[in-house]
């Protein structure tokens, strides 16, 4: 059966610095074809690959989350019978890192609202990134997952509840983080043919991870998105950080019920639980407790680094 994959790319490049150049990219690598669905005039583009998987590009006058409210009901109406979608812009902010390809997951932390996420197609995506990276001997550039979190929150008006209505597991994927980086062309190239990339799968089994604590781009957990044993991988979808833990008050009892959401927005489940060693004693207690509920072994970050002593169950 075919799968079908579907970006949103914001058209302006006064709104995004670095969509538009991706689709102008796509096109420039594959022949898309017009399609009958129109959103802020314009029309939604396809392919279909060699495997009959199908890829469509909808542009957008303003960034996805930044107006959830008007989008969503065309996400719903055209785009929720999807395998897997991508919102494709630009990584900015203090102190964060350069020369980066960044993906997360969507939710919003502090209220529990956490997005579908699929953990195969984020593997695929991070994989594609390296390969293509290597590919154009982008030695600067560096592949990471970064903090689950919405821009929506910040940017937009719209609730964070608005973010479980859409049932497609649902990344954000980067170029970071100064303009420098947001118009290399050979950084365009690589995120580009990656989006191409999305169905691609090594074969490896993954072992499907909630990763919790630490900060923001926390290297404890993206320094091991490409360790492999025994033909296994980390899962790696949401990634919960400190700070967010602190001020969602997840000591409390709504804390697991938050963490219960997250979990179930994971497709697949989750085998493990990898806590940052730096956690305050009352969250890493709530982890324990989610732990046991799912039967998943929870353990230290740096345990990821020898998965053989990992108590999987």
């Amino acid at each position: 059966m075919n799968q079908r994959a579907v970006y949103y790319l914001a058209s302006d490049e006064g709104v995004d610095p670095v969509a538009n150049s991706v689709f102008k990219q796509l096109l420039e690598i594959d022949t898309y074809t017009q399609t009958q669905i129109i959103v802020d005039g314009y029309p939604v583009l396809m392919r279909k690959d060699h495997n009959e998987d199908e890829f469509y590009l909808v542009r957008t006058k303003r960034v996805l989350c930044h107006d959830y409210n008007r989008y969503l009901p065309i996400m719903l109406k055209y785009f929720s019978n999807f395998n897997v979608a991508g919102i494709i812009t630009w990584h900015e902010g203090e102190n964060a890192p350069e020369q980066i390809f960044s993906v997360h997951t969507s939710g919003d932390v502090d209220s529990g609202n956490f997005g579908t996420a699929n953990p195969q197609y984020m593997h695929n995506i991070l994989m594609a990134l390296e390969e293509n990276r290597r590919k154009e001997s982008l030695e600067d550039y560096f592949v990471t997952t970064e903090a689950t979190h919405w821009s929506g929150k910040i940017f937009g008006d719209s609730s964070p509840k608005l973010i479980t209505d859409y049932p497609v597991p649902i990344m954000d994927i980067e170029i970071g983080s100064s303009e420098k980086s947001w118009t290399n062309p050979k950084a365009i190239k690589v995120l580009s043919k990656s989006l191409t990339e999305i169905f691609k799968e090594d074969g490896l089994v993954l072992k499907n991870l909630l990763c919790v604590g630490g900060k923001h781009f926390e290297k404890g957990f993206s320094d091991e998105i490409f360790r492999e044993w025994d033909r296994q991988c980390y899962g790696i979808s949401h990634i919960i950080p400190n700070q967010w833990l602190l001020t969602g008050e997840y000591e409390k009892e709504k804390g697991q019920k938050y963490l219960d959401h997250c979990v179930a927005s994971i497709y697949g489940g989750i085998s493990g639980i990898a806590i940052h060693d730096g956690l305050k004693g009352v969250y890493k207690q709530q982890l324990r407790i989610l732990g046991d509920k799912y039967n998943v072994p929870v353990f230290k970050h740096q345990k990821l680094r020898n998965p053989q002593a990992i108590d999987w169950r």
